[in-house]
């Protein structure tokens, strides 16, 4: 991996297709049931509706609801809830003997960083604007950043963070609702840095009995760290019973966490420090 290649492994495409005919809502709308989405066999499979902006409120209802909004520019705002689902369950997640390796020397020799919501701004930032092979653009525009900020400000987005010398090199970001982390995209631009953040992000709901985390759609890289496509009826179960337990109120990263996941813990002398604070500036 080059260190300018982007990992997205909660993927959507640089943007959708073409818009088909669909159900159309205003801000006052609410979202339609996610079992009326398009079938596999239309132009866009999982396309559910289209209208309104997006808002915290709005995208509340519509995690929520296991729908998730995806557009590009100069389209209106369109709502999917794809079937099936991709997901990653917590507990089967794929550590590959290499990246085990990486993790183990990293961890033990203070090679990396691994910071909680530090710089959300920039992650999401690098997410939208890191070049990805074979697609032009990207389906994570301004409108869409402006949200995901504003939401990571009332505490439900977050970002998992790789630095390496005080620098940012990699990172995801999400949504947390309850027990369940939604996943939006991740970048890199160091080689295996959104894979540290991955394992990171594993090893911490695994600490906070967060079982689930949702992929969007099936790739055969997500399935390499073990996800797996479920049927839209069952996501939806998983949603609505994971979402109505209480929140994680605080997202801090804590270097014991990785004793669940069997790796070494980092000499003494040497640990990561937890530095979770917020985005010092916006």
């Amino acid at each position: 991996m080059r260190s300018t290649q982007h990992t997205k492994l909660f993927t959507r495409f640089s943007a959708p297709p073409t818009l088909p005919p669909m159900i159309w809502i205003d801000d006052q709308t609410p979202l339609p049931p996610a079992h009326l989405a398009l079938d596999k066999h239309s132009d866009a499979p999982g396309l559910l509706a289209a209208g309104g902006r997006l808002t915290t409120a709005r995208l509340a209802e519509a995690y929520g609801k296991g729908i998730f909004p995806w557009y590009g520019p100069g389209q209106p705002v369109l709502w999917w809830s794809p079937d099936p689902r991709m997901v990653l369950p917590v507990a089967e997640f794929k550590l590959s003997q290499s990246l085990r390796k990486t993790l183990r020397r990293g961890l033990r020799d203070g090679l990396f960083e691994i910071r909680f919501d530090h710089a959300f701004a920039d992650v999401i930032a690098a997410c939208a604007s890191t070049p990805r092979d074979g697609q032009d653009g990207t389906w994570i525009v301004p409108e869409m950043v402006a949200a995901y900020r504003a939401w990571h400000h009332a505490g439900a987005a977050h970002s998992v963070e790789t630095w390496v010398n005080g620098e940012l090199v990699g990172g995801l970001y999400g949504v947390c609702i309850g027990h369940m982390f939604f996943g939006e995209s991740m970048f890199s631009w160091r080689s295996d840095a959104s894979k540290i953040a991955l394992a990171a992000l594993v090893a911490h709901c695994r600490t906070q009995q967060i079982g689930l985390i949702d992929c969007q759609q099936e790739t055969s890289h997500l399935a390499s760290f073990g996800a797996r496509p479920i049927p839209r009826d069952q996501f939806l179960r998983e949603v609505a019973q994971r979402t109505a337990d209480a929140a994680i109120v605080r997202w801090t990263y804590d270097p014991l966490q990785w004793a669940g996941m069997g790796l070494l813990q980092p000499h003494p002398a040497r640990r990561m420090p937890s530095t979770d604070d917020p985005e010092s500036a916006a």
